[in-house]
């Protein structure tokens, strides 16, 4: 599965529910993947000087994204695929 980013304009007032909407948006995720669609929520990045707030997810697409953002009652402004490369993962650097 790819990895996502759903991108979504978070103040800082409205950072204080960031736990809250990353255990909803996990909720949405797990129950999509129980009803058959390949899913799973990762964690949630406030970047506070930008209002930014990302939640990470691996999917098998940007729509189911999406859904568990809508069912998770989020709301996304854009879901991109994101490379996600650990250290671990490099070879000779």
């Amino acid at each position: 599965m790819a990895r996502y980013l759903a991108e979504l304009y978070l103040s800082h007032a409205g950072s204080s529910g960031l736990r809250d909407a990353a255990s909803r948006a996990r909720a949405a995720a797990e129950e999509l993947n129980r009803e058959g669609t390949p899913i799973r929520y990762l964690r949630a990045l406030f970047l506070g000087e930008d209002e930014t707030c990302f939640h990470l997810y691996e999917a098998g697409s940007p729509e189911s994204v999406l859904e568990a953002s809508r069912r998770a009652a989020i709301p996304v402004e854009r879901v991109v695929e994101a490379i996600d490369i650990e250290l671990g993962e490099l070879k000779g650097g």
